[in-house]
């Protein structure tokens, strides 16, 4: 059922509007407090009664609105004029699928007649080189890899390297998994945003935080911490399939402005899309 069904028939019952029950039911659908106080404030100012359709339609409106802000959906990742690299860094916490989502999106833009490279620069979990590399070697995609514990900035540059002397035109590097409160893993992050810098004053082109749909709230709070140390230029939204959960994307554009790039609702390489604004209402709401 539709988040928006769901507050039609959570409200039909009663004589008016409960704006308390009104207000934990709209956080609890992850959609933070900022925008639940707009909605609230917006339709307990209404001159005339509310009713529960009233009530689905005002917030399928304002998220919609949110959504499509600035042109809604974002532009593809294009090849640079210059023929250098488009760099394409992945960041975000433990267990979101920042190296699935790295492999799906070389798999995305091979898919479009794009050379692509990835970059092993997870090089703290033992597993994700190898599963990087698996990946690469499924979809016929060249890794570059360093041993566990190596240095993830050096393996961001010979990637890059790589990269240039294949005059490929997309490099995208999976980073290790960290918690946003650890000063000293964030740093290491950025130090890894700066080498990349140093290669090409441009780079990175692209920096995506990728955030877990089921984890609610915490992916907002994610997105703010993640926003104060790189220049991220987006989100990739992962585990969509089935779980009934999108309030935090709404959250995320709503209170830093980040667009959506990317929505992944499978396992397999062709379960990520770009984000449709429209096509999100209609069905993942």
């Amino acid at each position: 059922m539709s988040f928006f069904r769901k507050l039609v028939e959570k409200f039909s019952s009663k004589p008016k509007i409960d704006w308390d029950e009104l207000e934990e039911t709209l956080i609890a659908a992850d959609l933070g407090i900022k925008l639940t106080t707009e909605i609230i404030q917006d339709l307990s100012e209404s001159s005339r009664k509310i009713t529960p359709e009233d009530l689905a339609e005002h917030c399928r409106n304002r998220i919609r609105t949110i959504l499509e802000k600035d042109g809604g959906d974002p532009d593809p990742l294009t090849p640079r004029a210059d023929g250098k690299p488009t760099v394409v860094l992945i960041a975000g916490v433990n267990g979101v699928g920042k190296t699935t989502s790295t492999a799906k999106i070389g798999h995305h833009l091979k898919a479009q007649g794009h050379t692509t490279v990835l970059a092993a620069a997870d090089t703290f979990r033992a597993a994700a080189i190898e599963q990087l590399q698996a990946w690469g070697n499924r979809l016929h995609i060249p890794v570059v890899a360093s041993e566990y514990g190596a240095d993830p900035a050096a393996v961001c540059y010979d990637a890059y390297q790589s990269a240039l002397s294949a005059n490929a035109p997309f490099l995208i590097c999976d980073t290790a998994g960290r918690l946003h409160n650890r000063h000293n893993l964030m740093e290491e992050l950025a130090k890894t945003n700066r080498m990349l810098g140093r290669q090409d004053p441009t780079a990175p082109h692209e920096t995506l935080l990728v955030v877990d749909a089921t984890t609610g709230s915490n992916a907002l709070n994610q997105a703010r911490e993640f926003s104060k140390i790189l220049d991220l230029t987006g989100i990739i939204v992962t585990k969509l399939d089935g779980s009934g959960k999108g309030g935090a994307v709404i959250a995320i554009r709503h209170e830093l402005g980040l667009p959506i790039r990317y929505i992944g609702t499978g396992e397999e390489p062709e379960k990520l899309e770009l984000f449709n604004a429209e096509r999100f209402v209609a069905e993942i709401l």
